[in-house]
């Protein structure tokens, strides 16, 4: 059978997440003025987000991720992207409209997928803004730019990430704690969330850390499972859970996501059924 399919990724599935769990994300970005940012827009649109705060940028494209699958396998992905930084007017948008949505957030997610837009001075700008207001903010990072995350509340970087941006291999359990604290002292950050797949997550907090068993029964595909984590991580704190509860809660989340096919999300009722069966 062939057909295709077409799925909200990068931030736009940050904020996929988040709506189907019930919440009222302010969505911050860029689109180009083509077909695939109308279709983006629309999609949004659909799932009741307000769209007020993306910018139409004429001078770029709208990222689009081609994945061609063969028995449920990836086999390869072409991207059509611009990764260019955006032009100054873009970015002085991009900083009033922030600082419009800060004031109303009760969490913020900076979802950082290294195509340009999130500069090291917007981060620093933004992470300086939610400290100031006492906001959690949590960071999905890329591992050339993790300078940037410096001072932020928490950032939840894969294994690999982790280990490009402590300089450390991460082969044990010794290695893994020793990149976490010097990541979590170099860049000043209250936590830090380190997903590992199959071995589950490690959750960091000053000299302390615990490990959180993986909960996934079945792996389809990691696709879009780290947007699933820093969603259901950010909202569970925003709604009054503390941060270890709130870890738990994504790793379960995340254990829905990686058992279906593609760029998934988890309900509510997903969630919960893996909390029932663990």
């Amino acid at each position: 059978m062939t057909k295709e399919a077409s799925h909200l990724g990068g931030a736009a599935n940050v904020v996929n997440n988040l709506a189907l769990l019930g919440a009222k994300p302010l969505l911050v970005g860029i689109t180009g003025k083509d077909d695939a940012g109308k279709y983006l827009l629309k999609e949004l649109q659909q799932l009741n987000v307000d769209v007020e705060g993306i910018v139409q940028d004429p001078d770029r494209m709208t990222t689009v991720k081609t994945r061609i699958l063969a028995q449920n396998q990836q086999i390869c992905r072409t991207d059509r992207e611009n990764r260019f930084p955006p032009k100054e007017r873009v970015v002085k948008k991009l900083i009033e409209l922030c600082d419009a949505y800060i004031d109303k957030a009760d969490g913020i997610i900076l979802s950082d997928y290294s195509k340009g837009v999130l500069s090291k001075n917007l981060m620093q700008e933004i992470i300086k803004k939610s400290r100031k207001k006492k906001q959690f903010l949590a960071v999905d990072p890329k591992m050339n730019n993790f300078s940037a995350y410096h001072g932020a509340y928490m950032v939840t970087p894969n294994t690999k990430e982790a280990e490009y941006a402590s300089g450390i291999p991460i082969t044990n359990e010794s290695s893994l704690v020793a990149a976490g604290q010097k990541l979590l002292r170099s860049q000043a950050l209250d936590y830090l969330l380190i997903t590992r797949g199959k071995q589950g997550m490690t959750l960091f907090e000053g000299q302390n850390c615990s490990h959180i068993p993986t909960v996934a029964r079945e792996v389809f595909d990691v696709t879009g499972a780290g947007d699933t984590v820093v969603a259901v991580l950010t909202l569970a704190v925003a709604s009054g859970a503390s941060v270890s509860e709130a870890a738990v809660l994504a790793n379960h989340a995340a254990g829905v996501v990686v058992g279906k096919l593609g760029t998934a999300v988890a309900s509510t009722e997903e969630i919960l059924s893996s909390l029932g069966a663990d």
